[in-house]
This record gives C-alpha cells, structure tokens and sequence, in this order.
C-alpha cells in the first residue's frame, strides 16, 4: 500500500506570499491563516522560506560522503562574516548564542564563581560562538563582576582573524536592571544589552497584572533607554511569545524596532510548542512585522517537551539566523537546546537539507567545553545524551546487517549481535555519522568498542590491545583542574567503620594560610562521620541536599566520582531571572578517587570552598509597577 509522506524542505531563496496565495503546506494546517499584507518582493518583510509538501529532499550523496566530517568541514574562521548588530551579511550564516552562564545556571545547584564562569567564558570564546550571555548582572554583586570580568577579559580579546565574542548581560525591563547590565558589558569591543518583558495573555493578567497598552509602552521606552545609554546593540525578547497573540505579538516586535532593537529574541518559554508550530511563529513573525529587514530575528527554546533542538533547527529554517542554546543544554527545569546538538546538526544536515546554514563554531573544542561545564556545574551529563554523553561513540552490538537486507527475521538475532562491532571496526562510517574526533574526543580505542554479552571475536581482539583507560585519566586530571579556589584542602583521611561500633573518622585539613587542622568524629557510616569531622574544622553550616557516586569505568579497582549540592544555613542570595524572587543558591562540588571515602570528602570541601568563596549578595529591590519578568 502506497503512502503519503510530507517533507519540509527549506529553500533559502525567499518568495513573496499574498494572502490569496494557494500556497498552504502542511507546516500551516495548524493555524488558521496568517495575515499578510503584500510588499514588493525585494522586503525581506514579506518573505519567508519555502517548506514543500509536493517532493521528497534531494537525493542523499554516495555512501562515502555520508559521514558528516566528509559531508560538511568545518568552515576556516576566515569565512565567519563580520559582525554587524542587526544584519548578517551572509544570509546562510547562523548566530551562536550561548547562555550558559546565565540560563544554564539557573538550573538547580548549577551556582559557579566568577572564576569558574571566567573560565568557561575563555572556553566559549575558544569554541566560537558568536555571542556570550554572560550572566544577569543585576542579581547580585557576584553576578555583576563576573559579568563585568568576562567584558574586559574574554571581550577583547580579538584573535587573529578578528574574531571576538559580543558579551551580553540580560536585564528586566526597568531603567535599573539595564542601566546596571550596561556598566557590567560597557567594557567589551561588543556589548549587548538584552532585555525582556511578557506577551502572553496568561503572564500579563497573572503576573504582570499589566495591560497591553502597559506592556507596549514599557517595552517600547525600555528599548530605547537601553540605545540612549550608548549600546548600540540591544536585544529583545518578548516573554512566552510561544503562547501570545500574534496580533499583539507583531505590535510589540514593530515597536521595538522602531526604538532601536537589533535583535528580536522569539522564546519558547514553557518549551510547550512542537517544531511545525514554533517553524510558523517565526515565518509568521518575518511575514508580518513591520521592519522585520532591519533587525535580526532569534530563537530560545526550552526542553520542558523534549522538542528544544528540533524547536530551534525549525526556528533556524524558518529564517532565525541566531539561536540560543547552552553546553550540554543545562538549564531551567527540563534545560535548553543544546549547544553540541545544535551545531552539529547544522554541521551534518545543513549543507544537503538546510540550504547551507552553517556556524562559525570549532567543533574540536566541544569536549572539552562540555566536560568544564559539567565540572563546574556539577550537572552530570546522562550517558546516552546525543554528541557528549558516554554511550554516544560507545558500540556494542546490532543486528542492522545481511539478514535484514535479505527481507528474512530471524528467530534468533544473536545471529547477527556481532554486526555492529564488526562493521565498525571495519569502517567506522558504518554505524557513525559524526567522527569523535570532530568534536574533540580521543577515544582509547579505534572503534568505541565497549565489550558485552553479545560482542564478536572482533571486538574482543581489538580490545585486548588497550592498556589505558582515558576514562579514568579525564577524571583524574578533572578532580585537579576543575577545582574552586581553595580555602580548605584535604591532607589526611582515616575511617574505621564496620558492624562491631560506631564509624569514627580522622580528618586533616590545610587551610588557606597553610595552616593544618584536625578533627575527629563518629557517625552513622564512614562518609558521614568524616563530613562531621570536615564540619568541625570548617565551622560554617550547611545541609547536604544530595550525594551521588558512579564509577567511571568498569572493573572492582574502577575511580569513582562523587557529587554533593549543599546549601549553607547563611543567606547566600540572588535574584532569580526567571520569577524576579529571591532564591538560595546551592553549590555543588565533586571529587574522584580509588578511595570511595575520600572521594567523598573531596566532593564535600569542593562544595564548601565554592560557598565560602561565594561573594555575599544583595538582593535586587524592583520597583512593585515593574514586576519581575522572566525568558
């Protein structure tokens, strides 16, 4: 039986639609009709791509340029275009705008020092992106000087290619919030200024408590507050846009260009669209805006559904030329599309499906992006996570081979569990569309091999080879690298612990001023009584919210990490972005080691360091008519 089957297939060369247009794919159904009121052909306002139900994509290429690395290199940083606040001259080129360190660590006991978001920030820059959301300066004092410490640093910092990142600083709409993201971002070569209120009916009636008219006006004068400070780059995101009415939504983006936005940021706040749905919003976003031309249009989306990247490719097709994504997509709640996916989906796809989108990211650094956010966030990455996590270059078995081509199921698929392994050691191509190596990733063995129950002879000949696990080098060298500033350092570790008493711990700590410090303790098992000793010589309280521990490799001699999130009894406090309420920040720390105990304790003063290294905040006070509002 023949069936139907739609296919969006973006074409870059934009076409003018009336309202009487017969054109209607599939991508629409959704949605009554957009109104549209035609323009010459040469406004970029009046078009949007092309998304065909009528054929099937282009034929794939040979096998042998299937793999991404030989379907899409890397574009040379010469090919980056010049930075241009409100155009692109490159109209296939896409902006990468990561907000890790400012929606990123909004995720639970995500909390980094300004030294750790420095050096992530460094990181970034090595990476390549575009634009780094550098934080919310106006949360706390922390915040504002880590933020500013990134634009003096990381923002002009110009390589060879003239190459700098633009550091941004989010801010409400209020004269304080900007005025005070300004004097943090002032001091880069490229500063943003990005500022946001609510659109949605649901934000403006039970939030804001606000009525249109208020909202227009707010976000018309914020924006071009933010201009008359000096900052010629200034961005906007309508909050919840996802879930606003589009008529209302038009006004406000019309608006706000007129006062002197470059960026429009569309941000799917609650991750509630699908891709169909969030790939029209912006369509009907550059069909219907008055000055759309003038001004860059973005996309942020959250993963509350899953859906954050496929959201964003969506956005990106349907004309965004920014997109805002985190590393290892952390953020708010389910988190944000993520970084690595994003890019490298672009990287595989874009050339062959996407009408030759394409970033100026240097993929070769996405490892070891990945692994520094994960250290410093303390937000472990789930194995089977796409690009970054542990299983993803990881084989051991399959049955995809002969059998199947030959249109016969077997009753037994251990016939064929070996494929995998075997066509992989022949030719990685066979089972990988992306080579390790692209992003950054040196694996100790040629094929990713991981040994099973259903593993061939060929997998286990290639693995008696191995005498290194890289695996255990990473988080060796991490436990070192990623480490907070030190005020305390453990020395010595001694427990005693069993069924015949009590657990009882011996501690030995090195202080900042190189002093040494004893303590012992008894408790319920070995690591509480040495968390108890810790806590007699530190003397600063706090409640441990978690503890994880996982080995990294396999085997009974394996290193195991371990993760805790505290919270100290003190007031260490922020202003949340996204409510506007004042939030107790909980800090992680993590450890490795043979010992699991001392990993243990390591994790703990990793945690205490961060807290006691935590500049003491002051909440921001936003006038009651100026509610807080959030992305």
């Amino acid at each position: 039986m023949a069936m139907a089957s739609t296919f969006i297939n973006p074409n870059f060369s934009s076409i003018s639609i009336s309202s009487s247009s017969s054109f209607a794919p599939r991508l629409y159904s959704l949605f009554p009709s957009s109104r549209h009121t035609p323009t010459s052909s040469s406004s970029s306002s009046s078009t949007f791509p092309r998304f065909s139900s009528q054929s099937p994509p282009s034929p794939q290429p040979p096998c042998s340029a299937i793999r991404c690395s030989a379907a899409a290199p890397p574009p040379s940083p010469s090919r980056r275009p010049p930075y241009i606040p409100n155009r692109i001259p490159d109209p296939n080129y896409v902006r990468i705008f990561d907000t890790t360190l400012r929606d990123g660590e909004q995720s639970p006991g995500a909390t980094m020092t300004s030294k750790e978001k420095l050096d992530i920030a460094r990181q970034l820059a090595k990476l390549g992106v575009d634009v780094i959301e550098a934080g919310f300066p106006t949360s706390s004092k922390d915040d504002f000087e880590a933020v500013k410490a990134i634009a003096l640093e990381v923002g002009n910092a110009v390589d060879a290619h003239g190459y700098v990142p633009v550091v941004c600083g989010l801010s409400r709409c209020n004269e304080k919030d900007i005025r005070t993201a300004w004097e943090a971002v002032r001091y880069a070569k490229r500063p943003r200024i990005h500022t946001f209120i609510a659109t949605s009916g649901i934000h403006m009636e039970h939030k804001l408590k606000m009525s249109k008219e208020k909202v227009l006006d707010i976000a018309r004068r914020m924006v071009a507050f933010a201009r008359s400070l000096g900052c010629d780059d200034v961005e906007f995101s309508p909050e919840d846009a996802g879930r606003s009415e589009r008529e209302f939504l038009y006004e406000v983006l019309g608006e706000v260009i007129k006062a002197g936005a470059t960026t429009l940021n569309i941000p799917d706040t609650v991750g509630y669209t699908i891709p169909e749905e969030f790939g029209k919003l912006i369509a009907d976003i550059k069909a219907n805006t008055p000055g759309i031309e003038n001004v860059i249009i973005s996309t942020h989306c959250q993963n509350d559904l899953g859906l954050s990247t496929a959201n964003t490719i969506a956005g990106a097709c349907a004309g965004a030329r920014q997109v805002e994504v985190t590393i290892n997509g952390i953020g708010e709640r389910a988190g944000n599309a993520s970084l690595e996916e994003v890019v490298m989906a672009l990287k595989c796809r874009g050339q062959h499906v996407m009408g030759g989108l394409y970033t100026g990211i240097n993929t070769h650094h996405i490892v070891m992006t990945s692994i520094m956010v994960e250290e410093y966030s303390g937000l472990h990455v789930q194995p089977h996570k796409a690009i970054v996590g542990a299983n993803a270059f990881a084989h051991e078995s399959g049955i995809h081979q002969k059998t199947l081509q030959q249109g016969r199921l077997p009753n037994a698929s251990i016939l064929l569990v070996a494929a995998q392994n075997d066509g992989m050691l022949k030719h990685p191509s066979t089972y990988e569309i992306i080579s390790p190596e692209d992003i950054g990733l040196e694996r100790s063995n040629e094929a990713g091999i991981v040994l099973g129950k259903l593993s061939g002879r060929h997998a286990l000949k290639n693995k008696l080879h191995e005498r290194v696990a890289d695996a255990d080098i990473r988080a060796l060298v991490s436990d070192e690298v990623f480490q907070p500033t030190v005020v305390w350092k453990l020395h010595d570790l001694q427990v005693t612990c069993g069924t015949l008493g009590l657990s009882t711990a011996t501690v030995k700590l090195i202080g900042a001023d190189g002093k040494e410090h004893i303590a012992c303790s008894v408790g319920t098992g070995p690591v509480d009584s040495a968390y108890k000793a810790v806590d007699l010589i530190v003397k600063v309280p706090a409640a441990l919210l978690e503890y994880s521990m996982n080995a990294v490799t396999e085997g009974i001699d394996a290193i195991a990490t371990t993760r805790v999130l505290i919270r100290g009894e003190n007031n260490h406090t922020s202003t949340h972005a996204l409510t506007g309420e004042t939030v107790h920040r909980t800090f992680s720390g993590t450890g490795a080691g043979m010992d699991i105990v001392v990993s243990s304790v390591r994790a703990y003063v990793g945690a205490l360091n961060k807290m006691l290294s935590f500049v003491e905040q002051t909440p921001s006070e936003v006038p009651a008519e100026r509610t807080p509002v959030s992305v």
